[in-house]
């Protein structure tokens, strides 16, 4: 019934379509894009990935955001069959084939990756892309092992989908992000991304990512170290909280984020929250772990402890809870 809905409001006579944002930051909000620009979004990326007329493309998202849309306005443009699932943390469990191609979360890696038939299908997808999430250290070596081509996505709501990918897994696996034909990247003066893609975004747009460069002007890679507001000043010191998660990723074995809490006396205390899932943690080994592995102004000050750690309409863990 959605992907109806989405095909008659597609094919109406209108040139801008309704889409929400993730709600990554926030609440989601509706906004209107133009339908030129989703072509030409679904064209760089089907350029990029080689996706070719009579391939199977996987709708397994919510078509309320951009990525499910994207899915299928590249359908469209290429002449692709969707294969349509219910929405769900395991999009490979009512298949019996492999698709050709397949947007997922990396809460729906992690789930598919637990059974060992789902796992199979997923591994047999040619081009597997991976949006809306990090991808933990475990999960990035698992899919470096896939025998096909998987790729984490950059991209938010305003860029329709993504505007970069990196390869995941085989031996051209990167940290870096290679921007899709027609975007250039740069840099503003607090160090955050500034994306320039003209096809999809009519204004340049200044991100809240943290950026370090590979090169410069059309030919510049980048990779993300974080968000500018995740960025924690903690007596004096510059401490950026997805550093810390990554340095403790391989770590801790169970979902956790870094955050801070107001201090008196450092103005922002470095806090860990722990996710317990209702089970007994020692939270005086996480301390001991935290303290082998961080470098010293990073050891959190604070621990906290939550049977779960609240998410996002669209899966993520909030930081500020």
């Amino acid at each position: 019934m959605e992907l109806e809905t989405f095909l008659r409001d597609w094919n109406s006579g209108s040139p801008t379509l309704l889409v929400h944002t993730s709600g990554s930051t926030g609440k989601p909000k509706p906004m209107m894009v133009e339908k030129k620009r989703m072509v030409a979004s679904a064209t760089a990326t089907c350029d990029f990935l080689g996706l070719k007329r009579g391939d199977t493309a996987l709708l397994c998202m919510p078509l309320d955001y951009i990525a499910g849309k994207m899915v299928v306005v590249r359908s469209i443009v290429r002449h692709m069959k969707i294969i349509s699932v219910k929405p769900s943390s395991r999009p490979f469990a009512t298949l019996t084939e492999s698709p050709d191609f397949a947007a997922v979360t990396p809460m729906q890696v992690y789930e598919t990756m637990k059974d060992e038939r789902e796992l199979g299908l997923m591994r047999g997808v040619r081009q597997l892309i991976i949006g809306g999430g990090a991808i933990s250290a475990d999960m990035g070596a698992r899919l470096r092992a896939f025998p096909n081509a998987v790729w984490s996505t950059y991209g938010m709501t305003e860029t329709l989908s993504h505007v970069a990918m990196r390869r995941l897994s085989g031996a051209d696996a990167s940290e870096w992000y290679t921007p899709l034909k027609g975007v250039t990247v740069s840099a503003d003066g607090h160090g955050c991304l500034v994306i320039d893609a003209p096809a999809v975004c009519s204004e340049r747009l200044t991100t809240n990512d943290i950026a370090e460069f590979d090169g410069n002007g059309a030919n510049a890679r980048f990779k993300i170290i974080g968000r500018a507001d995740n960025t924690i000043c903690s007596g004096g010191i510059k401490i950026q909280a997805e550093e810390v998660e990554r340095l403790l990723d391989e770590e801790i074995r169970r979902p956790f984020v870094v955050t801070w809490t107001p201090d008196d006396k450092l103005g922002q205390a470095v806090t860990l929250v722990i996710e317990t899932g209702g089970e007994a943690v020692d939270m005086e080994d996480v301390e001991r772990l935290c303290r082998n592995v961080l470098p010293k102004y990073w050891v959190p000050r604070i621990y906290r402890s939550v049977d779960h750690i609240p998410k996002t309409e669209t899966g993520k863990l909030k930081r500020r809870f």
